[in-house]
């Protein structure tokens, strides 16, 4: 952990600090971790950006799931825009940025589905109430009236009256493997750091790179 200023801002990572290890999942945990405990809401909301056939970006908030040494994960309906959008264009670009903290984290790469046995196990492990509404949205398309999805809840809900809520088939997981994780950490006067790890595919070894703010 990092000793704050006064004014509660955490100070600037020194260049060895950024390069204590030789890949950047265990200082994006550390930050995340530091997160966990500043900000108000959602410490893992972070924006997806994607783009589909027509080549034109889309962005939007979604929810950091897991993270490991292979990826970053999130979970989604596969038939909403984001989904069609990545099965025919299968990369994304992320940014996580705690304001509490004055950082952002940036990640680009190739995604790829999780296992069904990941997918069920994380789905299980959601309130039935969000299960029920996985069954129930037909996300990203057109809905008449609010009246009309509370229906579909409602008939769900008869449907599966207990616990036992299968995974819809088209709710997934995603896992962007990262070619590029840049860390950004603000100082005053635009005196920012940046630190790039960069690795032409995810079998190679991660480069790191001081970039100009």
């Amino acid at each position: 952990m990092h000793e704050p200023h006064p004014n509660g801002t955490p100070e600037p990572l020194t260049k060895d600090d950024f390069t204590a290890a030789s890949e950047p999942f265990r200082l994006f945990e550390e930050w995340l971790k530091e997160a966990v405990t500043s900000e108000i809401n959602d410490p893992n909301a972070m924006a997806l950006a994607t783009t589909g056939a027509d080549l034109m970006p889309n962005v939007r908030m979604v929810l950091l799931k897991g993270v490991d040494a292979e990826g970053f994960v999130f979970y989604t309906n596969s038939e909403s825009a984001k989904g069609e959008e990545l099965a025919a264009n299968p990369q994304a670009a992320l940014v996580l940025h705690w304001k509490s903290l004055r950082r952002q984290v940036r990640v680009r790469g190739k995604v790829s589905m999780v296992t069904p046995e990941e997918a069920d196990a994380y789905f299980l492990s959601r309130p039935r109430q969000s299960r029920l509404g996985a069954w129930a949205s037909r996300q990203s398309r057109a809905l008449d009236s609010r009246a009309l999805f509370e229906a579909a809840y409602e008939d769900v809900n008869t449907q599966y009256p207990g616990e036992a809520i299968p995974r819809p088939q088209h709710w997934n997981g995603y896992r962007v493997t990262p070619v590029a994780i840049e860390f950004w950490h603000d100082r005053p006067f635009r005196m920012h750091d940046r630190i790039v790890f960069t690795r032409p595919s995810p079998e190679d070894p991660w480069l790191k790179t001081r970039l100009y703010p």
